[in-house]
């Protein structure tokens, strides 16, 4: 007798192998096939300080199954983070990929390309836009989802979007304010926020795409483009 309970097995035991019927790994309760749609390489195990963040790098898989289509697959983080790594050629802003990142947004090599590539990343997802390899320009009011000034306020003063919206979440844009330059000059996506750290992925740090660990407090401004 059916009683519409779905068994969860562990992942481990999910993906064994394809004796499941090809990708299907399961049927639940109520008839729906569970399928495995996407592998994911996510780049973020050890950690060391730099540059008062934290650096993760390394390397781990991991496999979602799903009921539909309608799942927690994020094709934004998995291109964003299947870049981490990347490295200019020569520590002038240059290099293949650098050079695919700035040509997104009408440049060639040799400009600060950290907007860039969130632009570039954002293409690839299917989202035309931001377009923009000027970090300030990915930040207008109609985009921001949280400014520092807005933390901890509950209703997301000085946010554009409605107050549900006011926590960063995976696949937003995060800003570096400078005080030399008097305005926003980094920019990057971020992929966790618990209310201390917000853990980044940017590009044009140390030559090269990284993953950090920075404390919100030196975050200036969260913009959402997905």
């Amino acid at each position: 007798m059916a009683t519409g309970i779905v068994l969860w097995l562990p992942l481990s035991v999910l993906f064994l192998g394809s004796g499941m019927g090809g990708d299907e790994v399961g049927v639940g309760g109520d008839g729906t096939r569970i399928k495995q749609i996407k592998r994911i390489d996510m780049d973020f195990l050890s950690f060391e300080s730099l540059h008062g963040a934290t650096v993760y790098s390394g390397k781990y898989s991991q496999r979602l199954s799903v009921r539909s289509a309608s799942s927690a697959f994020h094709p934004l983080r998995e291109i964003y983070t299947a870049e981490v790594g990347v490295r200019e050629a020569t520590g002038n802003n240059d290099g293949p990929r650098i050079a695919e990142y700035l040509r997104y947004c009408g440049l060639g090599e040799g400009y600060e390309w950290c907007a860039a590539f969130v632009s570039w990343c954002h293409g690839q997802a299917g989202y035309p836009e931001p377009r923009n390899a000027w970090a300030a320009a990915l930040f207008p009011a109609g985009h921001m989802v949280w400014t520092r000034a807005s933390e901890g306020t509950g209703d997301a003063a000085r946010n554009t979007r409605a107050s549900s919206n006011a926590i960063p979440r995976q696949g937003d844009v995060f800003s570096i304010y400078s005080t030399s330059k008097e305005r926003i000059a980094h920019c990057g996506f971020v992929d966790g926020w618990d209310g201390k750290f917000c853990l980044t992925v940017e590009g044009n740090v140390d030559n090269a795409v990284v993953g950090k660990r920075r404390p919100i407090k030196t975050i200036y401004a969260v913009s959402r483009w997905h």
